[in-house]
């Protein structure tokens, strides 16, 4: 099975697997679960990333870049158009692990791609590094890694 051949039968699979989600949601009032699965192979399939294999430490897919191999996280988010979006927050980023940026796919609750955005390892640092810390000292989510989507918006470029 060629690439491109590869790549059109997943399609297939995630567009079942789309439908298969709403009917869950319908349901059980529940997500299924799929938000990363379809975040990955939207970033691979309009960006041309090459994604990793599972379970890759610290990044999901990579890309050639002149001279060198950019290594990306890839995050997904998926919530409905009437959302408020400053809520939303993005899944944690592990610094202790080698990456260089982050692609985050915002889609709405049917797994549509809203907007794909991308931000670099060292503006996420700067981004975390520039926020307050708790009145009690503690670390709040998003000094731990975690950004919401606000934030991450605005220090991202557009993709």
């Amino acid at each position: 099975m060629t690439p491109s051949e590869k790549l059109a039968e997943i399609e297939k699979i995630l567009i079942e697997a789309k439908r298969l989600s709403r009917r869950y949601k319908d349901l059980s009032g529940k997500p299924l679960g799929i938000t990363g699965e379809v975040a990955e192979f939207e970033a691979a399939r309009r960006l041309g990333l090459e994604l990793a294999d599972a379970r890759s430490p610290g990044y999901d897919a990579k890309k050639k870049e002149a001279d060198s191999e950019v290594l990306i996280q890839i995050k997904g988010r998926a919530y409905p158009r009437s959302a408020r979006e400053s809520g939303q927050r993005i899944g944690k980023m592990d610094f202790e692990k080698t990456w260089d940026a982050v692609v985050l796919v915002l889609m709405d609750e049917d797994f549509e791609v809203r907007e794909i955005l991308q931000a670099s390892r060292k503006q996420i640092e700067d981004r975390l590094k520039s926020l307050p810390v708790s009145e009690d000292g503690k670390q709040t989510h998003t000094q731990k890694g975690a950004l919401t989507v606000p934030m991450f918006r605005s220090i991202a470029k557009k993709k």
